[in-house]
């Protein structure tokens, strides 16, 4: 798969996972991604580290919560299969790399 192909199904994992909060709850996440912490919607999944970041400033602990919808949803959208136990060993980054890296075998 290109990458302009998963970056496209990483970004629509990232706005199902914020739009099941709830709409409100979703913007006023990308409000501060863009204003708070400098990273537009559109950088979302070029900047997954900064994502991290502002992820765990904003939510503490339940950061974790989010971040394993986020690969869940991707692992859907690309047929691989979420492994919950990798998650939690790993970070959202390497989680996410993980999934692209199965989507390759």
């Amino acid at each position: 798969m290109p990458d302009g192909d998963f970056r496209k199904l990483l970004a629509e994992a990232v706005e199902e996972s914020l739009s099941s909060l709830g709409e409100s709850p979703k913007q006023a996440i990308l409000f501060h991604l863009e204003n708070t912490f400098k990273i537009k919607k559109q950088e979302i999944p070029d900047k997954l580290d900064w994502v991290d970041q502002a992820i765990r400033k904003l939510f503490g602990p339940g950061a974790d919560f989010l971040e394993t919808l986020i690969a869940k949803k991707l692992c859907e959208k690309t047929g691989s299969v979420f492994k919950a136990e990798n998650s939690r060993e790993a970070s959202f980054t390497e989680t996410i790399a993980s999934i692209k890296r199965m989507m390759v075998e």
